[in-house]
């Protein structure tokens, strides 16, 4: 799509990040899916739950930079992630739940705003003590998640997700 931007956002399980993020103004297209594996094919849930396929449970993010910046998305990427353990988010446990930002090989610009967010998150984070444990490179790969994990919590309006309701809500407000 023409003027968009793009990143690639892996919190844990897709479902509540898909949810919170296809829900922010200029968001134009989310896609829950898995990023940065070490196959090229067959890619399925099944296979990713394993833990040795490198995956990590990701969302494509595309957006209109004019309407919201990437500084914004990612903002809101932080508000929903625990920056200090590796392979988990809530009682998502697992290294398909590592917590990573990925981005186009072809998107320097976006890599450079990426680098500095996460360089001042991870300076906020050890100043306290505390491992800063987030991936953040360029994609390697992505492949689409099954349908039935697309949009899942407008799906499954009562179903299981790391991130609470009231903390999404709490950060739509906030960006709007």
């Amino acid at each position: 799509m023409a003027n968009t931007q793009t990143l690639y956002l892996a919190g844990g399980c897709f479902w509540g990040v898909e949810e919170l993020f296809r829900q922010i103004p200029g968001v134009v297209e989310t896609q829950a899916g898995y990023a940065n594996g070490n196959l090229t094919q067959d890619v399925t849930y099944q296979r990713v739950c394993e833990g040795d396929t490198e995956f990590r449970e990701t969302v494509h993010v595309v957006f209109d930079p004019a309407i919201v910046s990437a500084e914004r998305i990612l903002w809101a990427y932080f508000r929903i992630v625990d920056p200090t353990v590796s392979n988990r988010q809530g009682n998502d446990v697992g290294t398909q739940y590592q917590a990573g930002i990925y981005w186009d090989a072809a998107d320097s610009e976006l890599r450079e705003v990426v680098r500095q967010i996460v360089d001042g998150e991870r300076a906020r984070v050890e100043a306290q003590g505390l491992p800063f444990c987030i991936e953040a490179h360029e994609l390697r790969n992505f492949f689409e998640a099954e349908e039935y994990h697309q949009r899942y919590l407008v799906k499954n309006p009562g179903g299981y997700c790391h991130v609470p309701r009231t903390e999404m809500d709490e950060v739509l407000a906030e960006l709007t």
